[in-house]
C-alpha cells in the first residue's frame, strides 16, 4: 500500500467529487474539501460541534479509564487580558491510533487556580473530549485578571493531569514598562533531544511563540534518529512519511510524549504558527512539493491542519475548515507591544525557478507574487496604521531580510524566503514606513540558524535608513549540532552587512522589551545529539525605541 492510499476511501471519494467539480469550474480549487459538508469528508474534516447523530453517541464512563491519560501533559496559550486558552489530548496509550481509547465522548474537568497549591480555585468547568477530534480538549477560560500569573489543570474519572503555570496578558491600554518572551522554531524529533525546551521551561518569561515546523513529516527511526535510543523502540508506525490524518496524529503524539517539550508547554503559554513541515516540505499554498494530484494534496493538507488544531493551545476561531486554516491573528501586551502573528505558507504563490538558492529575475520580482495573500497583507497593514505600541512585533517563519550567497554580482536569493517575494517584502516596508513605526521588529525561524539584522530601506546602502530589526531564532534540533560558525560564515557576513550576527548553534532566542530599548538574547546548546547539554548566551544585542538598529550589548 502506497502511502496516498492510506487515505480513507470516503474521503478519497469526496475529494475526487469535488476535483472534478473544480475542473469543471464549478468549485474553486482551495476550497475542494471544505465545500465536502453533503459528504463523508465533512464528518472528518469539519471542525465544530460534532453532527447531532455523532454528539448523542455514548458517553464513557471516566473511571473506566485505566491508564494515566495525560501522557501529552497540558499547554496553555494565546494570553487575553480576560483569559487564556487551556490544551490536553487524553491519550492512555499514545503510540497507537485510537489513542488506546474507545470512539465515545469523555467527560474532562479542568480548573484554574491563583495558586501552585490549587488552594484558590478562581475559575472551573467540563469540557468534553470527543473522539472525532481525537480526545483533544480546547477550554476558552474567561473571566481572569490581566497580568496575573495562573495555574491550571485537568481531570477525568480518578486521573488529575500534571499542573501548568500560565499568564494573562496585560489589560488592553496598560501602562507595561517590561515584557520578556522567547522565540522558538523547527524541531525535528530525528535529528536530536529537546534540551533547549528543559532550559527554556526555566526562563522567567511571560510567553513563548513558536515560529513554526513544530512538526516534521519525515520518518524517525526504531532509535528515534540522532537520538539513538537504547533503552526503547520506537514503533514502526513512526519510520514512514506522514500522509494520512492518522500519521499525523501519531507523530504529534511522539513528539508532545518527549519530557522536554512537556516541561515548556508546562511553564509557559505559547503563541504558536506554523511553517511547512507541519504538512510537507515547502509547500507553497495549494501547491505540494511534489507532483501529486490536487486532491491528494488537498486531502494531506486538511488533515495536517486538522491535527495540528488538535493538537495545540488554539481556539475556535483557529479551527480548520477543511484544507483552510485562518491562524494568522493579533495580540495585544497593554501599549507596550502589538504582536501580528502571520502565515508565509498558505497563502503564497509558489517559489519562483523551482525553490532552492537562485538567481533573483523577473520570475521572483514579479510585483503581483505574494507570500502572505492579499486579505492578510491587508490586515497586517491595516493593523499597523491603527497601532498605539511602543514596540511592533511581527513572529512569523521565514528570513524577512536580504541574505545574498556572495559579496559580488551574480549572487544567490532563498526562492522560499521573503528574497523570493521581494515585491510582497517592498509593499509591507513602504506600509511600514507609511504607518510611522518607530519600532518594528520581524520574528523570524525556519533556517536552522541564529540571524540578528537591520532592516535597510536599501538593501544596496548600508548607510541607508534602518527601518526596523530582525531576530532569527535557531532551531531546537533541526541540523543536529551545529557550530558556532558555519562554513559559508564569512561569506554571509561580507555579502550582507546588516547582518549582525550569525551562528549554527542550536537553542532560541529570549527578547526583553522596554520602553527606551529591547534586548536579544541568543541563548544556545553545544549538542542535540547527547541528552544534557548545558545553555550560554551565544550573543545580546540591544536596539533603541526610536532609533531602530541592533548593537552588542
Amino acid at each position: 500500500m502506497t502511502a496516498a492510499d492510506r487515505h480513507a476511501p470516503e474521503l478519497r471519494a469526496a475529494a475526487q467529487r469535488l476535483a472534478a467539480l473544480a475542473r469543471a469550474g464549478s468549485l474553486p480549487r482551495r476550497r475542494l474539501l471544505a465545500g465536502a459538508s453533503a459528504g463523508a469528508a465533512a464528518l472528518a474534516f469539519a471542525v465544530g460541534l460534532p453532527l447531532a447523530g455523532v454528539a448523542g453517541a455514548a458517553e464513557l464512563d471516566a473511571r473506566r479509564v485505566a491508564a494515566d491519560p495525560f501522557t501529552l501533559g497540558v499547554a496553555s496559550g494565546d494570553p487575553r487580558p480576560d483569559g487564556v486558552l487551556l490544551w490536553t489530548r487524553l491519550a492512555p496509550d499514545p503510540y497507537v491510533p485510537d489513542s488506546g481509547l474507545p470512539p465515545e465522548r469523555v467527560p474532562v474537568g479542568w480548573e484554574v487556580a491563583a495558586d501552585a497549591g490549587f488552594a484558590r480555585i478562581v475559575a472551573r468547568g467540563e469540557a468534553t473530549a470527543h473522539p472525532e477530534f481525537h480526545h483533544s480538549v480546547h477550554v476558552d477560560v474567561r473571566g481572569l485578571d490581566p497580568d496575573r500569573v495562573y495555574w491550571f489543570r485537568f481531570r477525568t474519572g480518578t486521573w488529575i493531569s500534571p499542573p501548568g503555570r500560565t499568564r494573562t496578558a496585560p489589560a488592553p491600554g496598560a501602562s507595561v514598562s517590561r515584557l520578556r518572551f522567547a522565540a522558538v522554531s523547527c524541531q525535528a524529533y530525528h535529528d536530536g533531544y529537546f534540551t533547549a525546551f528543559r532550559h527554556l521551561a526555566e526562563e522567567d518569561l511571560d510567553v513563548v511563540f513558536h515560529l513554526g515546523d513544530y512538526l516534521y513529516e519525515y520518518a524517525v527511526s526504531s532509535a528515534g534518529g540522532a537520538r539513538d535510543y537504547t533503552d526503547r523502540t520506537l514503533p514502526a508506525v513512526f519510520n514512514r512519511e506522514t500522509v494520512t490524518l492518522d500519521d499525523y496524529r501519531l507523530r504529534y503524539a511522539l513528539f508532545k510524549s518527549d519530557p522536554d517539550l512537556m516541561a515548556a508547554h508546562a511553564a509557559h503559554p505559547f503563541v504558536v504558527t506554523w511553517d511547512d513541515h507541519e504538512t510537507e516540505n515547502n509547500y507553497a499554498g495549494d501547491i505540494p512539493e511534489n507532483s501529486v494530484s490536487p486532491e491528494e494534496f488537498l486531502l494531506r493538507r486538511a488533515a495536517a491542519y486538522r491535527a495540528y488544531w488538535e493538537n495545540q493551545p488554539l481556539g475556535p476561531l483557529q479551527a480548520p475548515s477543511g484544507p483552510d486554516m485562518r491562524l494568522y491573528r493579533r495580540l495585544q501586551y497593554g501599549r507596550l507591544a502589538q504582536f501580528d502573528v502571520l502565515d508565509t505558507r498558505q497563502y503564497r504563490s509558489d517559489q519562483a525557478y523551482g525553490d532552492g538558492w537562485q538567481v533573483p529575475g523577473p520570475k521572483s520580482e514579479d510585483p503581483s507574487r505574494t507570500l502572505t495573500g492579499e486579505t492578510q497583507e491587508r490586515w497586517l497593514l491595516d493593523g499597523w496604521r491603527s497601532s498605539t505600541a511602543v514596540w511592533n512585533v511581527v513572529p512569523q517563519q521565514v528570513t524577512f531580510a536580504r541574505r545574498r550567497t556572495a559579496p559580488t554580482a551574480g549572487y544567490k536569493l532563498s526562492m522560499d524566503s521573503w528574497d523570493g517575494y521581494p515585491a510582497s517584502r517592498q509593499r509591507l516596508m513602504d506600509g511600514a514606513e507609511a504607518a510611522g513605526l518607530a519600532n518594528l521588529m520581524v520574528l523570524s525561524g525556519d533556517v536552522h540558524t541564529g540571524h540578528a539584522y537591520d532592516l535597510k530601506k536599501d538593501w544596496d546602502d548600508p548607510d541607508s535608513r534602518t527601518l526596523g530589526t530582525e531576530i532569527v531564532a535557531t532551531s531546537v534540533t533541526s541540523g543536529r549540532d551545529g557550530r558556532d560558525r558555519p562554513a559559508d560564515w564569512e561569506t554571509f557576513m561580507a555579502a550582507n552587512p546588516h547582518m549582525k550576527f550569525y551562528s549554527g548553534r542550536r537553542g532560541y532566542v529570549n527578547v526583553e522589551l522596554g520602553l527606551t530599548r529591547a534586548r536579544a538574547d541568543f541563548r544556545t546548546v553545544d549538542v542535540v545529539t547527547a541528552p544534557d547539554s548545558p545553555v550560554r548566551t551565544a550573543a545580546s544585542f540591544v536596539t533603541e525605541a526610536g532609533g531602530p538598529g541592533l548593537t552588542p550589548a
